[in-house]
């Protein structure tokens, strides 16, 4: 009997996080693996241990020219096959298991695993920019200050007891100790020296707040298409500061108010003394001073078609 393998360009790489959908990895590879059987598409399940080993198997995915990339995970695994895949003409498919599932908000991917797979199968490919901090790509948002310091004390624990709840819980508390401290931000010809608690650098404009029916866009501009990042400082004073300004930001109003400053960039510098930490798509990485630009449509996604 002759056999026809299947080319690498008709075949799907399901990126599979062991930590998500609590940890249990057999379970969701037998919950995807049916769910894909089920559109009738040929496809491999591929679950990494580390983010090294991760990065190296969807960049042969890339090389290889497979059809897809399929994230499943919350966005730091998202994140992580969008910077493999970046520049090729591999795209990449969200199946959300995260905590916050960010991306999966901004870009309309339905929280149901069938629907997910069934936009990844039969979605539209659109270009995405990227940010870029040193040779690490990011598709959601760097910062620096409080909301560093908050991705940082939400430990994986947390998040599988609490989900969305871990964040504002780790949130709460660093706002009530955050004190004001000096950034120098350099975003191409403009400078600016301001004491404040909080500085991102934002790719992706919306976020949610997982199952609660919260979202803000974090600046007025925010596009994944206009070839700039997104710069927003957060300077409260206190606590009622920061809900009044989280208030507004909610209500899209950015004008009027000197505790906010919003600003739009190719390239970018944040430093501050001291320094404090950073975090790129809500995984911790070292401390200020971080430089991030711009990568103009480096990165493809698959997102529902238009009806």
């Amino acid at each position: 009997m002759v056999e026809f393998p299947i080319p690498d360009s008709e075949r799907y790489l399901v990126l599979v996080n062991p930590r998500a959908a609590g940890g249990q990895p057999a379970a969701l590879r037998r919950r995807i693996g049916g769910a894909m059987s089920a559109r009738g598409v040929p496809f491999d399940i591929v679950e990494t241990s580390t983010p090294e080993e991760g990065l190296a198997v969807v960049r042969t995915a890339a090389l290889r020219g497979f059809r897809a990339v399929l994230a499943a995970g919350g966005d730091g695994t998202i994140a992580l096959a969008l910077r493999g895949t970046a520049g090729s003409t591999t795209p990449v498919g969200i199946l959300p298991f995260g905590t916050g599932n960010q991306l999966a908000l901004n870009f309309g991917i339905p929280l149901s695993l069938e629907e997910a797979i069934r936009v990844a199968v039969e979605g539209a490919i659109e270009r995405i920019d990227l940010g870029r901090i040193g040779e690490e790509r990011f598709a959601l948002i760097a910062g620096a200050g409080l909301d560093a310091s908050v991705m940082a004390e939400t430990t994986t624990e947390m998040k599988s007891r609490l989900g969305v709840l871990a964040y504002f819980y780790a949130g709460l508390k660093n706002v009530v100790t955050a004190k004001p401290i000096t950034y120098r931000i350099t975003a191409d010809d403009q400078e600016i020296e301001v004491q404040a608690v909080m500085v991102l650098l934002a790719n992706a404009g919306l976020l949610g707040a997982g199952s609660l029916p919260v979202e803000v866009q974090v600046a007025p501009k925010t596009s994944f298409q206009d070839g700039l990042l997104d710069v927003a400082v957060f300077a409260p004073r206190h606590l009622p500061d920061m809900a009044a300004m989280l208030w507004k930001v909610a209500l899209k109003r950015y004008s009027g108010d000197e505790r906010m400053i919003f600003l739009q960039a190719q390239r970018v510098r944040v430093e501050s003394d001291p320094p404090v930490a950073a975090q790129v798509d809500g995984e911790a990485r070292g401390e200020t001073p971080i430089e991030a630009e711009i990568d103009p449509l480096a990165g493809r996604i698959i997102v529902p078609r238009n009806t």
